[in-house]
């Protein structure tokens, strides 16, 4: 997705009237109409999804040459939002549940579990929020890792806003993320829990005007650091300045957007530094409500578990586009690509120098409506790797059916 595509869904949302819906709660709270649960002041909305309901040709990402393994497989994704207002504040949760099912192969079954908190304090003068998140999954970590594995993640923060204009708030943030693989997280004879157990504590200001009631644009300057339990030489410092475009849940256009610019600075002279912009997007974006479009887009600094190649610089999307095509039936186009460009460690030899892998993925799906929130649906994806090293490319492909309840 070039920035372009993406500037232009922001000067749309900024300059196009939302549709009439309900009233959006002004200090935080949930959307009245999509809330299908009440308990006295608390409100909750539950969606529940059955997907990959079928055939997975590729379950291991073999590589061309190797003879790829297939299986039956299924994954069930409960998941509850909450909501509970506590005089003039709001007490925010998530419960997440990811169970994945594989008929032959056992060793690939995993349940997922992800939990957060949060607390908003929404005065006319000053907003405070808190959040607490925790997650204990398995699965692949990013689009280098093939390996289902374990690993526990921890985040907390919060940020303080103050208003120093009508419309202009000025706050301070910060955060501390630990990543905790399993001791027996293994890929390619490489232990996860030892390359990639890190902590990153970050903090910084920010600048935030209130554009219009559900838009807003703030400025923003972060420090951030990482450190690596078992393996120093990743140990880094990054300076990051970046602006953001955030639009309400009630907008044309929901999500956020944001670029910026990053200077990450290894603290080992073996490695070396990257200084570049960076971009964070999650955008949907309706019309009448019979054509939908989402995309997500990322360039930033990942870790590898590669100690010759500690870290790359990821640049991707995701993007999808849904249409009704007659009554209760709709079809949806899916495409994505991302780019992971390698850094080598200086003095290292590496057959593949700076080597630049790549990701890319389609679908296509068709689905029946059997109610306003019951959705029925049968879908075809592809992915396929390609890469210089000879064990890295593979192809895959996954067909069945979905069922989804309240997306």
């Amino acid at each position: 997705m070039r920035p372009s595509c993406c500037l232009l869904l922001i000067v749309i949302g900024l300059v196009y009237p939302a549709p009439v819906r309900a009233q959006a709660p002004a200090d935080g709270g949930p959307d009245p109409a999509a809330v299908r649960v009440r308990l006295g002041p608390l409100a909750m909305i539950p969606t529940m999804g059955l997907s990959n309901l079928g055939v997975d040709k590729n379950v291991f990402n073999d590589p061309p040459g190797k003879q790829p393994r297939e299986d039956f497989t299924a994954t069930l994704t409960p998941k509850t939002d909450l909501w509970l207002h506590v005089g003039g504040t709001w007490v925010t949760a998530a419960i997440n549940e990811q169970i994945t099912w594989y008929q032959k192969y056992a060793s690939e079954r995993s349940a997922s579990n992800a939990y957060s908190v949060g607390w908003k304090l929404p005065l006319t003068w000053l907003i405070v929020n808190t959040n607490v998140a925790y997650a204990k999954v398995r699965d692949r970590p990013g689009f280098e890792v093939d390996a289902r594995v374990s690993r526990k993640d921890l985040a907390y923060g919060g940020s303080v806003e103050g208003r120093i204009m009508s419309k202009t708030f000025f706050g301070v943030r910060g955060e501390r993320r630990k990543v905790d693989f399993d001791q027996a997280a293994l890929f390619l004879d490489v232990n996860l829990h030892d390359e990639l157990n890190h902590v990153t504590t970050s903090s910084g200001l920010l600048l935030r005007h209130q554009i219009t009631s559900l838009t807003s644009i703030s400025v923003n300057a972060t420090r951030s650091e990482d450190r690596f339990e078992f393996s120093p030489l990743r140990d880094s410092v990054s300076t990051m300045l970046g602006t953001t475009v955030t639009f309400d849940p009630f907008a044309l256009i929901h999500g956020s957007a944001t670029f910026g610019f990053r200077d990450f600075e290894p603290r080992s002279s073996r490695l070396p530094s990257f200084k570049g912009s960076t971009m964070a997007i999650d955008l949907s974006f309706s019309i009448y409500e019979t054509t939908r479009f989402g995309v997500h887009a990322v360039r930033d600094i990942e870790y590898s578990y590669d100690v010759n190649q500690p870290y790359y610089v990821l640049t991707g999307f995701d993007a999808s586009i849904a249409q009704q095509i007659f009554g209760p039936f709709d079809t949806v186009l899916r495409v994505g690509e991302q780019r992971l460009a390698y850094r080598d460690r200086i003095g290292a030899t590496i057959n593949a120098s700076n080597r630049t892998d790549a990701v890319h993925s389609k679908g296509l799906g068709v689905g029946y409506h059997l109610g306003k929130e019951l959705r029925l649906g049968f879908n075809l994806d592809t992915i396929h790797r390609t890469s210089v090293v000879v064990s890295r490319p593979y192809e895959g492909l996954k067909f069945g059916t979905a069922l989804t309840y309240g997306f």
